[in-house]
Order: C-alpha cells, then sequence, then structure tokens
C-alpha cells in the first residue's frame, strides 16, 4: 500500500506542476498583456479575454498538488521513523517520532496548492499594470475586496512553496532521500529565493510609482521554479524505491 500511495502522491504533484505553468500558454496565444511587465495573476483577471482558462487552470493544479501533498503527508506518518545512520535523534524525530522535516514540507506543499486553488476563485477585477484607470481605483480602494483577498491568497499559496521547498530539499538530504531532489534543490531554492526577492521589490517600485523593474519576468521565473522543483520531487518520489 505504501508504493501505490507513493506513486499516486508522484502522478498527482507531477500533472500540477504541468498545470501550474499553462501561464506559458501567452507565448502562443495572444493575450495582449506584455509577459515582463504584468503580473501572471492578470491573466487570470475577470475582465481579461482568457482570463475564464487560466482561472480553470490555476484551480486544477492547485487541487491536484493539494492532493499530491496529502497522499505524501499521509504516506509519511504511515511510514514512521527510519534509521539514520550519522543523524542525532533530535534532529530526525519529532515528539510523534516522525522525520520533522518531511513533515512540515509536505504540509507547507498543501498550503501552497490549497491556496493556489482558492486563488484561482479570487480573480482580480482587471489588470492594474497596464490600465491606469483600474490602478487608479486601486490605489483609492475602489476595486472589489476579491484583490486584497487575492493578495492575501497569493502570499500564503507562495509563502507555502517556499517553505516546502526548503524543508523537503532539506528532509531530501537529510534523510537519504529522492536523489534527484536532493542534488538540484538546493540550487532551485537559491534560484527561488532570489526570484522571490526580485519580485517582491519590483512590486514595491511599482506600488510606490517607480515603474515596473520588469515585474512580469521576475514573477514569472518565480512560479516557474515553482513548478520545475515540484516536478523534480514528483519524479523523485516516483523512483524513491524505499
Amino acid at each position: 500500500m505504501p508504493g501505490k500511495v507513493t506513486r499516486a502522491s508522484a502522478v498527482l504533484l507531477f500533472l500540477g506542476a504541468l498545470a501550474y505553468t499553462a501561464w506559458v500558454l501567452e507565448v502562443v496565444v495572444r493575450t495582449g498583456l506584455d509577459p515582463v511587465r504584468t503580473y501572471v495573476s492578470e491573466l487570470a483577471a475577470a475582465d481579461q479575454p482568457l482570463g475564464g482558462l487560466f482561472r480553470a487552470t490555476d484551480l486544477v493544479a492547485g487541487l491536484l498538488v493539494l492532493a499530491g501533498a496529502v497522499t505524501g503527508l499521509l504516506a509519511t506518518r504511515a511510514a514512521g521513523p527510519a534509521p539514520e545512520p550519522g543523524v542525532p535523534s533530535w534532529a530526525r524525530t519529532g515528539p510523534t517520532g516522525r522525520r520533522p522535516w518531511l513533515l512540515v514540507g509536505w504540509s507547507a506543499l498543501a498550503l501552497f496548492g490549497a491556496a493556489t486553488a482558492l486563488d484561482s476563485r479570487l480573480p482580480l477585477s482587471c489588470a492594474p499594470t497596464v490600465d491606469p484607470e483600474c490602478a487608479a481605483r486601486e490605489t483609492a480602494g475602489l476595486v472589489p475586496a476579491t484583490h486584497t483577498a487575492h493578495a492575501v491568497s497569493s502570499g500564503l499559496a507562495m509563502t507555502g512553496a517556499l517553505v516546502a521547498m526548503v524543508a523537503l530539499t532539506v528532509a531530501a538530504r537529510r534523510y537519504g532521500l529522492w536523489r534527484p531532489l536532493a542534488r538540484t534543490g538546493p540550487v532551485l531554492v537559491a534560484l527561488e529565493l532570489a526570484a522571490t526577492a526580485w519580485t517582491l521589490a519590483a512590486v514595491a517600485a511599482f506600488e510606490a510609482g517607480r515603474g515596473l523593474w520588469s515585474l512580469g519576468a521576475g514573477q514569472r521565473l518565480q512560479v516557474l521554479l515553482v513548478a520545475v522543483w515540484t516536478g523534480v520531487l514528483a519524479v523523485s518520489v516516483a523512483r524513491e524505491r524505499r
């Protein structure tokens, strides 16, 4: 049964990672939005012609990752602790005798999935980076409450993704699991932190009226790295033979 659960988790996570990259369709489909300057979320705004499509793919991505993370979490709890030569007991086991980095990582990934799914149900009403009137209404607080709720759910999603990336990468290296993730995880985490810093700085500059600082490029790199890392995790879990 644990083997079947692990394979199910891998499949769900891989499909979720693919769905989370649906925004790359803007390369071949005319959206009217500049990918270097605009938020990824603006593709799914209520006033965009393809908004319904991108909201649907975000919902699917979130639910798939949520299901994959919960499946992985259940498998971890069922497996319990394992011998870890060279690792002190305080570092490898928590109060319940489980491996804490795995529990934290899977839980954070579940948060990412749930918040992404919620995010798709709270779309922006308009695209503030390309519509000055929308930006003015947003600054004046005259946009629907979904703008604020969307910002909160997006923040939760990215926080969950970052914590999951760090925790599960540490788990892979500390517990001798998932060789592909153990090898590539640290590089992906470092790149993700850099992309996140770029995105946050660009958002602050935009809100302060100092330009966009290639906001769209930074955010697209940020979400692409999350998808790539999730894909590497899925492949790693699928190859695990423990």
